[in-house]
């Protein structure tokens, strides 16, 4: 679909802005790559051949007995027994001595057939978010095999970070989006209308600004215990009124401009005066604060997770990396990965909205 002429020059005004337009080029790179995490670090490999057929254990399940083995429970990549009866294309030998026979394979004195012969294609980083490896004290410095070192229960700091990346992304792209929506169609009702609806409307607003967040949400988790959804819910809940403010004194300004009242005249639709009309007027000022509410979203998502009051213990959080940090001094390369990590991601979106709303800004022209 053709852009219209107005969308050309919001995207040519945006493109001038070069730090907002690489910005938005090296934030596209880290996410998608966030939302590839399962290929990029994980303990299974991507894909594995057994007996001449291709398997996909990052997105399948497949028992230890699809490969020769005995039990019906998932087979775990990682033990040596597993890999020797994938190469070897399920050899009873493995039990007995799988480095021998993996060795034998590698140096062709194998008598396995090739044909027979399995492979497997592991990802950059082998090791989930919630991998241990338990080979020395935990936490332990960066190395060959943990680029950033592993925490304090051994898990490996790579991995975890860029799955908590991809979390604290998705979690703020999903408030941020539902709660501006909510919020700017109650700000538009009330600067529109005035009145006694925007009397009732903004008594109403005070009183649930005042609600405290912190205590709904250990209620709220005490009853229905910590989910990634059910603080997304409650996010949203108390995030909306943040553009109402700044939406309802736009619409208040424009409703008694000549063009809302020719446009009335006229006998245009309410709904269509608002949002056709005055809406896109009000854009500069409203996103002028989303760069705020993103950024906020993100740091009240790491500042939950550090309390105890975020997202469920064994998921990846920017924010438990904080708090690991805190109660590990010795190792540095956890804050400093913890805080490099919220430095980045904050100052790109940052620089993604400033030239968001430039670009929106109808007196900023390309040049």
């Amino acid at each position: 679909m053709a852009l219209s002429e107005l969308n050309r020059r919001r995207w040519r005004n945006f493109r001038s802005n070069k730090r907002a337009f690489w910005s938005l080029i090296l934030f596209s790179v880290l996410f998608v790559i966030s939302l590839c995490a399962e290929i990029v670090a994980n303990d299974k490999p991507v894909v594995l051949s057994y007996r001449g057929d291709l398997h996909f254990p990052v997105f399948n399940f497949y028992p230890e007995t699809a490969f020769g083995g005995d039990f019906a429970t998932e087979a775990i990549y990682t033990l040596p027994d597993t890999q020797c009866l994938i190469v070897s294309g399920g050899r009873e030998e493995c039990w007995d001595d799988p480095e021998g026979v993996m060795a034998a394979i590698r140096d062709g004195t194998s008598d396995i057939p090739e044909a027979e012969q399995g492979w497997m294609v592991w990802p950059p980083i082998p090791y989930h978010f919630r991998t241990t490896n338990n080979v020395g004290p935990a936490p332990s410095a960066p190395d060959g095999d943990h680029w950033l070192g592993t925490d304090a229960t051994s898990r490996d700091v790579v991995a975890r970070t860029i799955y908590g990346f991809r979390t604290s992304v998705l979690f703020t792209l999903i408030v941020t989006a539902v709660a501006s929506v909510i919020g700017i169609a109650m700000g538009a009702i009330q600067g529109y209308f005035g009145g006694r609806t925007d009397i009732i409307l903004q008594r109403l607003l005070e009183i649930w600004q005042n609600t405290p967040v912190l205590y709904v949400i250990i209620i709220m988790f005490a009853i229905f215990g910590r989910s990634f959804w059910l603080l997304v819910f409650v996010m949203i809940l108390f995030g909306w009124p943040a553009l109402v403010g700044v939406v309802r004194a736009e619409f208040l300004r424009a409703r008694n401009f000549e063009y809302v009242r020719a446009a009335r005249a006229l006998g245009v639709s309410d709904r269509k005066i608002m949002f056709r009309h005055i809406l896109p007027n009000a854009m500069v000022a409203t996103l002028t604060m989303l760069p705020f509410i993103v950024t906020g979203t993100i740091s009240l998502l790491a500042g939950l997770d550090y309390l105890g009051y975020g997202l469920p213990a064994e998921a990846p959080s920017l924010g438990e990396l904080a708090l690991v940090a805190k109660q590990n001094l010795n190792a540095p390369w956890l804050a400093f990965t913890a805080f490099f990590t919220f430095a980045i991601m904050l100052s790109l979106l940052v620089f993604i909205f400033e030239g968001i709303r430039d670009a929106f800004d109808p007196r900023k022209t390309f040049k």
